[in-house]
């Protein structure tokens, strides 16, 4: 019988546990003799995902869900036993605020692209010039563009700026912390571009490819997204629980990796030499950039820049909020004086995280031309959101305590040519580096799902290489 082959899997957020857990299940099934090292450099698993347990309350620092549509987050946790913990979010009135006042979300409206007229005609987040130019989505022409374009080029030439800055352009650089003049419309939406191409309108391409009913009267929308009742932390745990013992090995970095006749040597910070078959590469571009240095096509990893953000958790007795507004959040306007950009009332769009008679707030800063605000003090960070937070709401009480976290060049940019960057590094990989793969938030989506399909792409790369 042949040595097994040894693969490294290099980072130990979702996309790197995710490739751990799955190359285990086909070693396990007899598919392919294998011996599985996953390298962490910190102490701790899971990437941005991270959870805290505090008085009663469940506390994301990270992400506090996924999307139910895409379900390869949902199929790993139940593959790990967690299928009967998975939580719908609590769904209701959701806001943007513009001009100092919190205006609903238009009903029927997909990040932002209205797909019902009458909720769109009475909104006061436009005036009836911006109504009309959002309307001519409908009859505009389609126009063929060859290669990569901007997120705000395009929707501004579909739907007007009124539309793009008062409403989508909040939603979306929410999601990706980052200028949606500079982001690209292949990485990020390619659908909306093909919506476009097909039905020559975006408003006709979202009612085919997600029709929304009107709700009945009293009839709540769907829950878009889930979580675990423990937390997206339990995922984490229960997989690294399902790995076997020593294939996890933390607080030990790789400096640099070597290509070798045989395979690879990964010089380890501990000053051992890994050997390695195969490696995954499930860590942040710059990161790859850095352990691959010779390489003169790893250069565009260098140049990627990524933005900062940071979030506060706010803990209050009910009693602390005069104002209570019915709804699961807002996000704002970027030609608000606002330094918050989003506010998200955990206590209602994820009642089981927060105890009877509490309330729980969660705000994001960290505007791509607001960076400095992240290397604030706690105490400076909870003194904005507050007073912003007073524009809106009366909270007439201190938290009964507040967990800040930062998270530095955290938030990838995939900028307007973002794909075709990837595809010449992923192609000058395959015929210089055969065997080394990439996956993660860096690459091709930064969602949960996104990340996990990653990782479950390197495996089937690994086997398709060793076998």
């Amino acid at each position: 019988m042949s040595e097994p082959k040894q693969v490294v899997i290099i980072g130990g957020g979702i996309s790197g546990l995710t490739a751990a857990y799955y190359l285990q299940k086909e070693k396990q099934n007899g598919n392919l003799p294998i011996d599985i090292q996953l390298l962490e450099a910190s102490d701790h698993l899971g990437g941005k995902i991270d959870t805290v347990q505090r008085d009663g309350f469940t506390i994301e620092r990270g992400p506090d869900s996924f999307l139910a549509r895409k379900e390869s987050a949902a199929r790993l946790a139940q593959a790990v036993g967690l299928g009967d913990q998975l939580v719908p979010n609590g769904t209701g009135q959701s806001y943007i605020l513009v001009n100092g006042k919190l205006h609903p979300m238009p009903s029927g409206s997909f990040m932002g692209i209205p797909t019902r007229i009458r909720p769109f005609l009475f909104s006061g987040l436009f005036s009836p010039t911006g109504k009309i130019r959002a309307a001519q989505d409908l009859v505009k022409q389609k126009k063929q563009i060859d290669g990569d374009q901007s997120l705000g080029l395009f929707f501004r030439r579909r739907l007007g700026n009124e539309v793009v800055e008062n409403l989508i352009e909040p939603l979306l650089s929410g999601i990706y912390a980052g200028d949606i003049d500079e982001l690209s419309l292949q990485s990020t939406f390619p659908m909306f571009y093909d919506f476009e191409q097909h039905y020559g309108s975006l408003i006709k391409g979202l009612r085919k490819k997600y029709p929304m009913k009107k709700p009945k009267k009293g009839e709540k929308k769907p829950s878009m997204f889930r979580t675990l009742e423990n937390g997206l932390g339990s995922l984490v745990n229960a997989i690294e629980d399902a790995l076997d013992p020593g294939v996890v090995q933390k607080n030990i970095q790789v400096n640099h990796i070597e290509k070798h006749k045989e395979g690879y040597h990964l010089l380890l910070s501990n000053g051992t030499v890994q050997e390695a078959d195969a490696v995954i590469l499930a860590v942040p571009h710059f990161a790859a950039q850095r352990m691959l240095t010779q390489y003169e096509f790893m250069a565009p990893f260098k140049e990627k820049n990524a933005t900062s953000v940071a979030n506060v958790a706010m803990a209050f007795d009910a009693s602390a909020i005069k104002k209570d507004i019915d709804g699961t959040g807002f996000v704002v306007s970027r030609n608000s004086d606002f330094r918050i950009t989003a506010c998200t009332w955990t206590h209602k769009k994820w009642p089981h995280s927060t105890p009877e008679g509490k309330v729980l707030l969660r705000c994001y800063v960290g505007k791509p031309d607001d960076q400095e605000v992240v290397d604030l003090s706690d105490e400076e960070i909870v003194e904005i959101c507050l007073r912003d937070l007073n524009q809106t709401m009366d909270i007439t009480e201190r938290p009964d305590f507040s967990i800040v976290t930062r998270w530095h060049d955290a938030m990838p940019q995939y900028k307007v040519g973002h794909n075709e960057r990837l595809e010449t590094i992923t192609g000058e990989m395959k015929e210089h580096l055969p065997g080394v793969y990439l996956a993660g938030g860096s690459y091709r989506g930064i969602g949960l799902p996104d990340c996990i399909d990653q990782g479950e792409a390197a495996v089937q790369q690994v086997l398709d290489y060793l076998q």
